[in-house]
C-alpha cells in the first residue's frame, strides 16, 4: 500500500547508518528525504542535488532554526548521537530528542524511528537498570531518553530501535559508504590472532550489517504505521537489530580460518583469568566495562534481522561480514579454500 505522505526525515544522514538508510529509501521507495547533517561534505554514497532531497545543514541542538520544516514531517528516522562529552551527549540524546517531538506536527506525523543502543536493555528487551547506574554517558542518556520517551504522549507512533555491534563499509576504505569503527577494528583484530588464539570465549553477542538495519528501518518506513503488538512492552515499540547471537569462539575460528591459521590448544577465558588479563595489558576499565564482563552474555529474544520483515540479510553471518568488509585473506587461506 503506498503511502499518502511522503516527507522522511532522518538526522545524522551523514553518518554511517543514515547513509544505508537514505540509499535504501531512494532505490526502494518514491519518499522525499529531509537529511539532517552537520557537514554535509561527509555525505559520500548519495547525490544530494538530486531533487528527492533536502538537506537541512545545522546542530541537532539549535532545533527551533527548522521549525518550518520539521512541522511538514510525516516520518522521522532518528539515527544521530552523541558520546564522549557528557554535557553534549545529554544535550543532543536527551534534550535535543525532546525538542524535535515537540516541533513535529502531530497531525501530519505518522511514525517515529528512534536509534537507540541494545546495551541498555536485558535479553528480554526490558529495560537494564545498569546502563543508568553503570553506563558511560552516551549508555546512560539513551537510557534515560528511553525512559522518557515511553511515558511521551507521541509514544504509540514511536519504533525505538537497538542496533547491535554494527559492521559497514569496507576495512580499507574504499566502500562509497563510510566504514564503522567495528570494521575498521577487522584488520587490527587480525593482528592479535596470535594471542587470541589460544583462548576459549564462552560470551555470546550479536551484530548486524548497517545494510540489513537499512532494510528493516525502509521497511517500517514504506508501510502504514500500527499500534505495537509486540509482547510484554507498552506504546512504545521495542525491536533489537540483530541477527542470531555467536560466541567469541566462533568469531575467532572464523578469523583463523580466514588468515590461515592452523588450530591450537585453547585455555578457557575463565573471570579470574581476564581479571589477569586486565592486569597484564594496558587496558583501562571502567564501571560498565567490569560490569559487562561481570555479565559476560549481551543476547536477546526475540531479534529483529530482515528475514523478520520479508527480506534478506545482507550479512547474516561472521564469514559473510568479512566478505563485505573485504578483509584480505592470508595466501595459505586461499589456497586451502581452493583445495
Amino acid at each position: 500500500m503506498p503511502l499518502e505522505n511522503n516527507l522522511v526525515l532522518i538526522t545524522g544522514a551523514s553518518g554511517c547508518v543514515g547513509q544505508y538508510i537514505a540509499a535504501w529509501l531512494l532505490e526502494n521507495s518514491e519518499l522525499d528525504l529531509l537529511l539532517w547533517v552537520r557537514d554535509p561534505s561527509k555525505i559520500t554514497a548519495l547525490d544530494v542535488n538530486q531533487p528527492r532531497i533536502k538537506l537541512l545543514i545545522g546542530d541537532l541542538r539549535d532545533a527551533k532554526l527548522f521549525t518550518n520544516e520539521l512541522g511538514k514531517v510525516n516520518r522521522v528516522i532518528h539515527t544521530a548521537t552523541a558520546w564522549g562529552d557528557p554535557r553534549r551527549a545529554y544535550e543532543v540524546n536527551v534534550k535535543a530528542v525532546k525538542l524535535i517531538l515537540k516541533l513535529l506536527n502531530p497531525n501530519v506525523l505518522e511514525q517515529i524511528i528512534y536509534f537507540s543502543t541494545a546495551s541498555i536493555l536485558d535479553k528480554d528487551l526490558q529495560p537494564l537498570k545498569e546502563a543508568l547506574l553503570y553506563g558511560t554517558e552516551y549508555i546512560q542518556t539513551k537510557a534515560q531518553c528511553l525512559i522518557e520517551l515511553e511515558k511521551h504522549p507521541l509514544a504509540d507512533k514511536i519504533i525505538a530501535v537497538f542496533p547491535t555491534l554494527i559492521f559497514a563499509g569496507k576495512v580499507d576504505g574504499t566502500s562509497q559508504f563510510p566504514t564503522s569503527y567495528l570494521t575498521e577494528g577487522l584488520t587490527k583484530a587480525t593482528q592479535w590472532l596470535w594471542l587470541a588464539r589460544w583462548f576459549k570465549g564462552y560470551s555470546r553477542f550479536h551484530f548486524i550489517h548497517a545494510a540489513d538495519i537499512a532494510y528493516v528501518c525502509g521497511h517500517l518506513a514504506t508501510t502504514p504505521h500500527e499500534s505495537n503488538k509486540e509482547p510484554n512492552q507498552g506504546a512504545l515499540r521495542r525491536l533489537v537489530l540483530a541477527q542470531p547471537y555467536v560466541s567469541i569462539d566462533q568469531v575467532l575460528s572464523a578469523l583463523m580460518k580466514w588468515r590461515g591459521m592452523k588450530r591450537v590448544p585453547r585455555f578457557p577465558l575463565w573471570g579470574w583469568l581476564v581479571k589477569v588479563l586486565v592486569k597484564i595489558l594496558p587496558i583501562q576499565l571502567t564501571n560498565w566495562d567490569h560490569f559487562s564482563i561481570k555479565q559476560r552474555h549481551f543476547t536477546h529474544d526475540p531479534v529483529s534481522p530482515p528475514e523478520r520483515f520479508g527480506g534478506i540479510s545482507h550479512a547474516r553471518t561472521i564469514e559473510e561480514v568479512l566478505i563485505k568488509a573485504g578483509l584480505e585473506k592470508s595466501d595459505f587461506a586461499t589456497k586451502r579454500v581452493k583445495i
